[in-house]
Order: structure tokens, then sequence, then C-alpha cells
């Protein structure tokens, strides 16, 4: 990005304090504009693809769904545009999923002013904001298990770690709780692992994964 050029910034957050906080911070940066503010997954996906943000600023937990599914979409329709996932406390797990969906960041609400400023610049920049051993846990955890059955290593990661809850005997809703996911994505997300796997019952899949557990 050439330096005369604004930062366009997007604001997705459900709480009305948070959004005024980014929203006033970001307006006295002359190197970035706020283009558009969101409080649901619903609008942030229709915001971004409107004002086309070169970053978005998403908070992981939204009142229609995971700020990470979310991230998702995003990066889909338009891969150039950085998000920074905002949260208010660590979670392993939703850092890996932050990761996994696209996301170039990961910073907690608490974080100094300095530091968000900083972060937008980074990634507006293309630069990724994680510490070189969180990425490196990240891959992986991607790469684990390719020498595996060709179906299973067929699987991504966010497929494979699906299969792993089905196992446990979650349900979708369940499983969505803990992957930040909707309900219907994880649904979605397990038809096409029973289709990889070629099995027909979520009970096949636990005994399919209970024949390879010492394995994986």
């Amino acid at each position: 990005m050439s330096e005369d050029r604004t930062i366009r910034v997007l604001v997705c957050d459900d709480h009305e304090v948070v959004r005024e906080g980014l929203r006033t911070l970001i307006g006295k940066q002359p190197s970035m504009s706020l283009v558009g503010e969101a409080a649901t997954v619903k609008e942030a996906v229709q915001a971004a693809a409107r004002a086309r943000p070169d970053v978005v600023i998403m908070d992981v937990r939204l009142p229609d769904g995971s700020g990470i599914e979310a991230c998702r979409l995003i990066r889909e329709a338009r891969p150039e545009t950085g998000v920074i996932m905002l949260t208010s406390y660590a979670d392993d797990e939703a850092l890996f999923a932050s990761i996994l969906a696209g996301a170039s960041g990961y910073l907690l609400k608490d974080a100094k002013t300095r530091t968000v400023v900083e972060a937008i610049a980074a990634v507006a920049e293309g630069r990724s904001l994680l510490d070189p051993t969180v990425t490196g846990k990240v891959l992986e955890r991607v790469r684990k298990g390719t020498d595996e059955d060709p179906a299973l290593a067929s699987l991504t990661d966010q497929e494979r770690k699906v299969l792993e809850h089905v196992a446990e005997g979650k349900t979708n809703r369940e499983i969505g709780t803990v992957m930040f996911l909707s309900e219907k994505t994880v649904k979605n997300y397990v038809s096409r692992i029973l289709d990889k796997l070629g099995l027909a019952r979520r009970a096949e899949a636990a005994a399919y994964m209970a024949k390879r557990r010492p394995k994986y």
C-alpha cells in the first residue's frame, strides 16, 4: 500500500461502546478512514462487500454467529481484505480457528490504542500480527496425519476437528459452540466429511475414528 493512500477500515462489534471507541480512534488517524460499521455476521459480510475495506476489525462473538465465520466469508469473497479478530480474552481454539479462517491478527479488547493503530497499519501492508511460534503450531496441526488413510488425509484441518467432536458424541450445536461456528455451518461440514469418508451416518464416523484413534 502506498504511503499516501488512506487505510479503509470496517469495524464489526455488537457493543456500541466498543464501536464508538474504535470509531474515535480511527477518526484521529490521518492515514485511516472508517468506511463502515456492523454489529452482526450478516451486516459485516454485506458491509465488507459494499465498502471494500483494506482492514476489518472483527469481534469473535456476534449475536447471529461467529466472527470467525464472518472472517472466512469476507476473505473468500475478497482475499486482499485483512481481518483482525478482536476478543475479550485469550482463547487458543479461537486463535487457531481465526488463523485457519484467514485472519491476519488477533487482538484483545484491552489492547492499548497504539497497539491497535499499529496492528491496522501492519495488516493493511499485508503483514501478519502472529508470532511465528503460534503460526508454526497451526501449520503443524494442518500437516498432522498426512500419512494416514487417504480419505482421512483429504479432510481439511477444520473438517478433521469437526470429525473429532462428532466422534466424541457432540451435537452440531455443541460443536458450533466449541468451534465458534453456526449450527448450519457445522451441519454442512458434517455432510462433507461423511461424503469424503464414504460414510452414511454420524455413528459410522464415530466408529471410523475409534478404529484409527491410536494412530491419530
